[in-house]
């Protein structure tokens, strides 16, 4: 059976995607990394041609996009021999089962091949909703994270499909260096351009110390 190839941006045949989406697209904004973690790369702008592209794979189950996006991601990298391990931000369980598949999961084993490094799925998500939908001070905490390894002083690379507030890409930084782990750097397929003044009164809190930590913390210790 002979599979027709389409763009996952506005359907045309022929290749994922297709020449006229690539010119759309847009290099990721320079932004600083999250709070907890040491380097955050990023591939596209999380915008326009950039957002449809990761919806598709995401949402449409547009898995033909994979492999050409963990190429270009892992060409982000500069020293892949500085890199421990590759691991990924899980979703929910009930996101999974809905779609069949982690779409974090699936950028992370391509980029991981194309680096010639290991991947391990080191996180557990806990329950909890999903971010996808949620205002930014609902996000602020993030998911909680466990650790399925322990891996004293290894670097860690941390594959998610988009970096919106951050809220996720630190929760996951954390729970590594509680655990161990050294350095955390982030590799996203799509980062959201600068934020607005709410995000950005975000951000200020992030920066000028653990505001948003504490609350965190104690979010976490109230009963389930």
């Amino acid at each position: 059976m002979l599979l027709t190839v389409t763009c996952p941006i506005c359907g045309a045949r022929g290749s994922a995607p297709c020449r006229e989406c690539l010119e759309r697209l847009r290099p990721a904004p320079t932004l600083p990394p999250p709070l907890g973690v040491d380097t955050c790369l990023a591939l596209l702008s999380y915008e326009g041609a950039g957002r449809e592209l990761v919806a598709r794979l995401k949402y449409r189950n547009h898995r033909g996009v994979v492999g050409g996006l963990g190429a270009a991601m892992a060409a982000l990298v500069g020293d892949a021999g500085a890199i421990d391990v590759v691991t990924w931000a899980p979703t929910t369980r009930e996101r999974r089962r809905e779609r069949g598949f982690d779409q974090a999961e699936l950028l992370a084993r391509s980029v991981a091949r194309r680096l010639r490094r290991p991947s391990l799925g080191l996180l557990h998500r806990a329950p909890g909703p999903a971010q996808t939908g949620r205002s930014l001070a609902e996000r602020r905490c993030g998911p909680r994270f466990q650790v399925r390894r322990r891996l004293p002083g290894w670097t860690v690379l941390v594959v998610d499909d988009v970096v919106t507030s951050g809220a996720t890409a630190s929760a996951a930084a954390w729970e590594l260096r509680r655990t161990g782990s050294t350095r955390i750097v982030v590799l996203a397929a799509a980062r959201t351009p600068r934020p607005g003044p709410a995000a950005a009164a975000y951000t200020s809190d992030v920066a000028h110390g653990s505001v948003v930590a504490s609350r965190c913390q104690s979010q976490a210790k109230r009963p389930t």
